[in-house]
């Protein structure tokens, strides 16, 4: 492949605070790189300076001639009364496209990116579908090098896997700022990390998200062992300096100064590989109740759209529910109607008595002429955290932000920076069940995998709404997703809730051309059907109770095992679980029942 972006020994530094020193990044004809690094490390500002957004204090940036760049930031802002064609025809006015194609070139690009309605205000749009429309002006302009920062973060989790299908299916190159870990394990080519933990200040790796992995593993085992070695060395010319050499012979002196130049090395070395990582630990309460929240019957209707129907669910201690869905299906409703900011239209939220419920909020407001100090402790110059006081410093330190930065206001601070102290916020609220709403943006994968374990650590329950699918996967003991009509479905993963879409959708298409047929027979007396839903539901229920059938007699038989019968200990978890196992079954045969009947009708 061909050389089409060339930058060489590139350095930026904002102030006193250098963010790279000296780095060179090259892009080919249809590579597709993934961008990362921890928070601060200069992500964003390498790709303003490869869009030619921002000047380097040193280096270049090579571009091959005619060569169609397009760019698109991280926040996505249009004017209001601005329509989404307008927006469009702006984008194409400053484009080499001919004139005569534009509109053919508009119309295509927007069906791509999945717009109906080409006179929607673009300001009255989603987040996610604002970010649509940011990417649609950038490939209506037919790039040859396509820049995203950080796309994933507005996008829901339909849109993620546009944008995959998308980059994979183009031949234009791309550079995408990104810590969604499936996102660049399905779309990747190559992986760059910008980091000052590596000589060159950055480490290249060839493939995909986990052959980075790979290879990253193979450099830190390689530069460990490096950093072992030379400790040796300096250790062993350290103690012939304290033996006072005389420094009069040429090999004496050689000798010196290679230790010197030991020392200088293994000091560069430390100072590289010195890391941090924030601190993230959920406080609980003491809670002893297992059953926290009951929903029973739960129904809610917004500015006329049914967004739930009949919900009933149960969280208990350790329950850990991902709520997944398109925009506007209902997510963020749910999240208040648990946290009682909502009322519901019909039904009933029953909590357990002096229920604690803290609420992360992806609005995250925060005061952008806060100071730091005052974000972090806003009563004092500490904070209590699990019964102990700890002073403002140690606990900025918790969440990487140095003393300098106390004084600085929150509005000065990058997105990952601000997520963290909202974070630090929550953790002070001792709490039985989060209600999470997409607490991952902006956040570099060493926080991720922070918050990863102390989520997967947390006793209470809590409700994850995120676009990191990874996360998801991890996090969750069930996947419930809303199908923005009214319908909520259980599923026992990401992977499941994706099966079932993509069946719904094959069904549509099946039953498309009987639509008319069934139209005209809508005059005829009407007859008690089944909903969609139900009718999957029907569908699957026999095969279901078999299974519930097989738990029921597995447990059974775990009754009678000598091995069971005799530890008092295992006796009453088995006999536990086939009284569940009982119930689970007893419910399948009488929804059962009440489907044959409603069929019948």
């Amino acid at each position: 492949m061909a050389l089409i972006l060339n930058a060489k020994e590139l350095s930026k530094a904002f102030g006193s605070a250098p963010l790279f020193d000296n780095i060179s990044f090259t892009c080919e004809e249809g590579e597709r790189i993934g961008l990362i690094g921890p928070n601060g490390s200069g992500k964003s500002t390498l790709l303003k300076i490869l869009a030619g957004q921002l000047t380097p204090d040193a280096g270049e940036v090579a571009l091959r001639k005619k060569t169609r760049l397009a760019y698109v930031a991280q926040d996505s802002v249009f004017l209001p009364g601005v329509t989404v064609r307008a927006r469009m025809e702006q984008a194409l006015a400053g484009s080499t496209v001919p004139h005569d194609e534009r509109e053919a070139q508009l119309v295509r690009t927007l069906g791509r990116a999945g717009f109906e309605d080409f006179q929607a205000e673009a300001a009255s749009l989603s987040g996610g579908w604002r970010k649509r429309l940011a990417i649609a002006e950038a490939l209506v302009l037919a790039p040859d090098v396509l820049l995203l920062d950080e796309p994933t973060n507005h996008l829901d989790l339909a849109g993620i896997e546009w944008l995959e299908q998308l980059l994979a299916q183009q031949p234009f190159a791309s550079v995408v700022i990104s810590h969604d870990r499936y996102f660049l394990e399905n779309v990747a080519t190559a992986m760059v990390e910008l980091n000052r933990a590596y000589p060159e200040g950055l480490l290249r790796v060839a493939g995909n998200y986990s052959a980075f992995l790979e290879k990253k593993d193979e450099f830190l085992h390689a530069q460990s062992k490096r950093q072992e070695a030379l400790e040796n060395m300096v250790r062993r010319e350290m103690e012939w300096l304290r033996r006072g050499p005389k420094a009069r012979t040429t090999k004496s002196k050689a000798r010196i100064g290679k230790a010197h130049q030991l020392m200088d090395e293994l000091g560069d070395l430390n100072a590289r590989t010195r890391t941090s990582t924030a601190n993230i630990d959920f406080t609980a309460t003491e809670r002893k109740t297992k059953r926290l929240l009951v929903l029973e019957g739960l129904r809610c209707e917004l500015g006329g759209k049914l967004l739930l129907d009949v919900l009933d669910f149960v969280f208990t201690q350790g329950t850990r529910v991902g709520l997944v869905g398109a925009n506007g299906s209902g997510k963020t409703t749910l999240l208040r109607l648990l946290q009682g900011m909502l009322p519901p239209s019909a039904g009933t939220v029953t909590k357990a008595d002096g229920l604690r419920i803290v609420y992360f909020d992806q609005n995250r407001p925060l005061d952008p002429d806060t100071p730091l100090r005052r974000a972090l402790a806003p009563d004092a110059d500490s904070v209590v955290y699990q019964g102990r006081v700890i002073h403002v410093n140690a606990w900025a330190a918790r969440f990487l932000f140095t003393q300098e930065q106390l004084g600085q206001p929150v509005g000065r601070l990058s997105g990952g920076e601000r997520a963290r102290v909202l974070i630090a916020r929550l953790m002070l609220e001792p709490s039985d069940l989060l209600l999470l709403d997409e607490p991952t943006n902006d956040l570099d994968i060493p926080t991720l995998e922070i918050l990863e374990e102390s989520l997967l650590e947390f006793p209470g329950a809590l409700v994850l709404v995120t676009h990191d699918r990874y996360l998801l996967d991890r996090v969750s003991t069930v996947v419930l997703g809303l199908d923005g009509q009214g319908g909520a479905q259980r599923f026992a993963d990401y992977a499941q809730w994706e099966e079932w879409l993509d069946g719904r959708a094959r069904t549509k298409e099946q039953t498309a051309p009987v639509a008319a047929a069934a139209a005209a027979a809508a005059s005829a007396p009407a007859k008690k059907k089944l909903s969609y839903l139900e009718s999957r539901e029907y569908e699957t229920i026999e095969a279901r109770i078999a299974g519930a059938e097989a738990e029921v007699e597995r447990w059974k038989a775990a009754l009678e095992d000598p091995s069971v019968f005799s530890d008092h200990t295992k006796i009453a978890e088995a006999s536990e679980a086939h009284e569940r196992a009982r119930e689970a079954a007893d419910a399948l045969y009488a929804r059962w029942h009440e489907l044959e009947e409603k069929a019948g009708g």
